[in-house]
């Protein structure tokens, strides 16, 4: 051994300890990972290697019953990324700004975030932005989805409800089925290479998302522009707080107009009250007055304790009813018992009512389904109020029966009358027709449900034909049409406010159902707080029914008014021909598919101004004209003149507006 050896033995023996150990340590660890523990390892690099992509599903849209679409799904983007992967923060602030026309400050803020996410921007269009590859290329990450968009904006808005930006439902249908309509998502498995971009492999597994169903509406958008639009005009003209209406189909139960005013649109929810977004239709209680006679007249009706021809003296309009003076707003005498609605007395319902025992009108109450929820498929819905009989006082059935006391909602008091109008069944009121797959198949089918039945069949008739007076010669006169059979009850209404009736503040109603030989349209109108004089229901409530009533018989050729004398041909031109061919193809030029041209006869022109273009068409083919267009929308003028006689097969010019 040399001294040098020596001299380092030690440092030697150390160090090689050191080498022999940390290969020891090394050779232990290799082991570990390679043998021991290889497929956590395995599994992990497996995961580094690829990236699991998830697959939105595309919602399902909402349609009303002639399937005119009432949402769309429109391509968004959202801009989002980690703060500290975007170096050029004032060059992308300043594109931001420009695509957004928000200030550049807004999106600096943002991008010096400490957050190791932030959302710059979210459900923006992506023509907005022109300057997306030079926002990509500056690490801003670009994410493409959807967002909701309501092409009638405000129109049904309450009913149909809105999303988030997470596409969620969060009232009216679209929260009410929104796992209907939301689907399920998918996912794919993707590379990820060691930049971390990612690309599609065949082999890896994936999942296609499910899109979610659509749902076919039983509304009628136009008949909800209708509806809107004369409430609109009302809630103007009479300063009121609010107004609401309900159109339906009383022989099906189903909803075809539900609106409040105010509203909102959908598309900016944010820019109206949160109280806009109610459907106060079934979410507001109100005490009705004068429309909930009907419940006690019915009941008296139905168990044969009144005649429609039995009197009762009211008393010239005032009288002490257990201590508590009860008023008419005329002083009237002696009424017989169609009268007594007719001419809607307080004094002379107490006294009919007075006839029943205080069980049998609790439980006609309960019939028409007042105090129980209506069960339509609708967030919000309460039960209206009435107390439990035990609680009654002694003055309780008179007031209830005259519509103090008791709480309803709209809905409740439509579907009470559509059980008249149909011939006595409570229906369960219908919004939603159909629910089908995003293929179109259908999934679910909602038919009109019988809950009871309220009353006897003429029962109901009598009642009806009561109603038909009410309109035409009592106080439902504002909303007759003429030509038509209109049935209807008007029902004024004090608030009561801070333990007392108001009085300055109504609650102005009408429900009327038409034709009312067989009816297939009822509408509820409700005026809240309207100012003085048009406080009644025939003022403030009656008049809106009558012009939604018209404009929608204008606009749907569906109504047929059996009653209104059709325009023929003059008496002695039937007899001009002696043809049987002839004659049937002058009555009856559509089925016969030609225009009428008869030498030397003459025919009647019709009156078609108001009507829609086929509807006008029609009458005039079936008159013996043919007919050229000008314009578009509802016939304003026409020539010649009606009531004329003018050679049959002649044509008749006419101008829409």
């Amino acid at each position: 051994m040399t001294k040098s050896f020596l001299k380092y033995r030690t440092r030697i023996t150390v160090l090689s300890c050191f080498v022999i150990l940390g290969w020891c340590v090394l050779s232990a660890r290799l082991f570990q990972i390679q043998v021991l523990d290889n497929k956590f390892y395995i599994g992990n690099g497996f995961l580094q290697g690829q990236h699991k992509e998830i697959l939105k599903a595309s919602r399902g849209n909402i349609y009303d019953r002639n399937n005119v679409l009432l949402t769309r799904n429109i391509s968004h983007i959202t801009l989002c990324g980690n703060p500290a992967d975007i170096t050029e923060k004032k060059s992308v602030a300043k594109l931001l700004s420009q695509c957004t026309e928000k200030p550049r400050a807004y999106y600096i803020k943002k991008l010096s975030s400490k957050d190791s996410f932030v959302y710059l921007e979210r459900n923006i269009l992506e023509s907005q932005c022109e300057e997306l590859l030079r926002i990509e290329k500056s690490g801003v990450i670009i994410k493409k989805n959807y967002f909701r968009y309501y092409p009638f904006g405000s129109s049904g808005s309450q009913v149909i409800g809105f999303t988030d930006t997470d596409n969620r439902g969060l009232s009216g249908i679209e929260k009410q089925y929104d796992p209907v309509l939301t689907g399920t998502q998918g996912w794919i498995i993707k590379k990820r290479s060691g930049t971390g971009k990612s690309k599609r492999d065949n082999s890896y597994p994936f999942v296609n998302p499910k899109n979610g169903s659509n749902i076919q509406l039983t509304l009628d958008i136009e008949y909800q522009c209708i509806l809107e639009d004369e409430l609109k005009k009302q809630l103007d003209a009479t300063n009121a707080k609010g107004a609401t209406g309900v159109l339906m189909n009383p022989e099906t139960g189903e909803i075809l107009a539900m609106a409040s005013i105010p509203c909102f649109d959908p598309n900016h929810p944010n820019d109206f009250p949160l109280e806009n977004q109610k459907i106060r239709a079934i979410t507001d209680q109100f005490e009705p007055g004068s429309t909930f006679k009907i419940v006690s007249a019915t009941a008296a009706l139905d168990k044969n304790i009144v005649n429609s021809d039995d009197e009762f003296y009211c008393e010239n309009g005032s009288f002490y009813y257990n201590d508590i003076r009860i008023r008419d707003h005329e002083e009237y005498g002696l009424l017989t018992f169609s009268q007594v609605l007719e001419q809607s007395s307080n004094v002379g319902i107490i006294k009919i009512t007075e006839r029943l025992q205080t069980q049998l009108f609790y439980n006609y109450i309960k019939k028409f389904g007042f105090g129980i929820e209506t069960n339509i498929n609708l967030p919000g819905e309460t039960n209206g109020f009435i107390r439990e009989l035990q609680n009654w006082s002694k003055i309780s059935p008179g007031v209830i029966a005259m519509g103090q006391e008791i709480s309803v909602t709209a809905l409740q008091l439509a579907s009470a009358y559509s059980a008249i109008a149909n011939g006595g069944y409570l229906l369960r009121p219908e919004i939603v027709q159909q629910i089908m797959s995003h293929g179109g198949m259908i999934k679910e089918n909602n038919n009109s449900k019988v809950q009871r039945r309220v009353a006897s069949l003429k029962t109901m008739e009598t009642l009806k034909n009561i109603l038909v007076k009410t309109v035409k010669i009592g106080t439902g006169s504002s909303a007759s049409i003429q030509g038509w059979n209109i049935a209807g009850k008007t029902g004024t209404a004090q608030k009561y406010i801070n333990g007392s009736y108001s009085e300055t503040k109504f609650i102005s109603n009408f429900v009327g159902f038409f034709p009312a030989e067989k009816p297939i349209l009822l509408g509820l109108i409700l005026i809240d707080e309207p100012k003085s004089g048009f406080h009644w229901g025939s003022t403030g409530a009656a008049p809106v029914f009558r012009k939604v009533a018209k404009r929608i018989i204008n606009m749907d050729d569906s109504f047929q008014n059996k009653h209104e004398q059709k325009n023929k041909l003059h008496e002695n031109n039937l007899w001009a021909s002696n043809s049987t061919e002839l004659s049937e193809k002058i009555q009856n030029p559509i089925l016969f598919n030609i225009p009428v041209k008869v030498e030397n006869m003459e025919c009647i022109v019709p009156d078609v101004r108001q009507m829609s273009l086929l509807k006008a068409g029609r009458v005039l083919k079936e008159s013996g004209f043919t007919y050229s267009v000008h314009g578009s929308g509802i016939v304003y003028w026409q020539s010649p003149k009606p009531n004329i006689n003018k050679t049959c097969g002649s044509t008749c010019v006419i101008g829409l507006k």
